[in-house]
């Protein structure tokens, strides 16, 4: 069974076939494999801004999605009559951006004969890791962390989610941008404070880790933001400076909290397994604390590949082809679409 995804929550357009392979149930020997896949980031786009612009995200959208379909068909050397079924991105992200992936896969489906299924982003974040060849097996704790969620999760099989904890204000992605920002560093900046943090010093400042020693696994962000502005505005001509210790130590204060959090909840489910998915689960220093940490424990950590930590198509078909092999979901030929532009994702259950 082919199944094609398209991605277009916010500033990133992908598309990708993946194929369950005959059979029944979902042995991991079996999880549905990517067959091809194409993406277009909108950086540059939105760079000039400062940000994501979501009239501009939805019009690009609109013209890369058709090309990135044709090169995803030509990648694969398979045909679109060969798809069995086209699912996408539902929610949460841009309302404007997800009807563009919305629309066309429904068009699609509709053109061909052919059942279509709503995905939820997040859920395409935490499978991302059975993308890869070291792929997890369930039970595990998630540890979802992207730019607008950070959240930590009992995941029991697939469309089986406890949340454990969750951001209450800023997550970690929206703390490393911000921050970013304060710095100087041009839109996306998560990931160039992070280049930036190799060369300071991480102890340099002493930022607050919020929440850090609370009783339960939620997580706020929105004070180590305002300590690093407040730090900006005491150094004034010496920021230029401090650049890199800035940089160290606002990553070190992000990194030591989603880890601490996560060792605290395999601790207290007893599960020896975590998964890490999202965008922030490219930082290298996270990987490097959390394989430090979880080594000790006697703990596997799985990632994602780093071209699966952003936003992208395969996700999304990987989410659609698990919960159909799953029987959690049925595409359906139902081509009157909606979407939901918040959509918690303990409401997929």
């Amino acid at each position: 069974m082919l199944i094609l995804g398209i991605e277009s929550s916010c500033d990133e357009t992908g598309v990708a076939l993946v194929e369950i392979s005959p059979g029944t149930g979902a042995p991991q020997s079996s999880w549905p494999k990517l067959i091809s896949q194409a993406l277009h980031s909108q950086i540059a786009l939105h760079t000039p801004y400062g940000g994501v612009v979501p009239e501009l995200a939805s019009r690009d959208h609109i013209q890369r999605v058709v090309p990135l379909t044709r090169a995803v068909m030509q990648g694969s050397h398979r045909q679109l009559e060969d798809i069995d079924a086209v699912a996408f991105t539902k929610g949460p992200g841009l309302a404007g951006a997800l009807l563009v992936g919305a629309g066309v896969a429904c068009a699609l489906g509709a053109s061909l004969d052919i059942p279509v299924l709503g995905v939820h982003h997040l859920e395409g974040h935490l499978l991302s890791p059975f993308l890869s060849a070291d792929a997890p097996s369930f039970p595990f704790i998630a540890l979802l962390v992207s730019g607008g969620h950070t959240q930590l999760m009992r995941v029991l099989g697939v469309g089986e989610y406890e949340i454990l904890g969750e951001s209450i204000d800023d997550a970690a992605g929206e703390a490393f941008d911000k921050s970013a920002k304060l710095l100087g560093i041009d839109y996306p900046g998560g990931k160039e404070l992070s280049e930036l943090a190799i060369h300071g010093n991480p102890l340099a400042y002493a930022f607050p880790r919020p929440l850090l020693h609370s009783k339960d696994l939620n997580f706020s962000f929105a004070g180590l933001k305002t300590a690093v502005l407040t730090q900006c505005k005491k150094l004034g001509g010496e920021l230029l400076n401090e650049r890199a210790n800035l940089a160290a130590s606002t990553q070190a204060a992000i990194v030591e909290v989603l880890v601490k959090k996560s060792i605290k909840a395999l601790a207290q489910t007893g599960l020896k397994t975590l998964v890490v998915a999202g965008g922030v689960g490219a930082n290298s220093a996270l990987r490097m604390s959390l394989n430090s940490e979880c080594r000790k424990l006697n703990i596997r950590v799985h990632y994602p590949e780093l071209e699966f930590c952003t936003d992208n198509g395969a996700m999304i078909a990987m989410a659609a082809a698990m919960r159909i092999q799953a029987k959690r979901s049925s595409p359906t030929k139902d081509y009157s679409f909606e979407v939901s532009p918040r959509w918690p994702l303990d409401q997929i259950n």
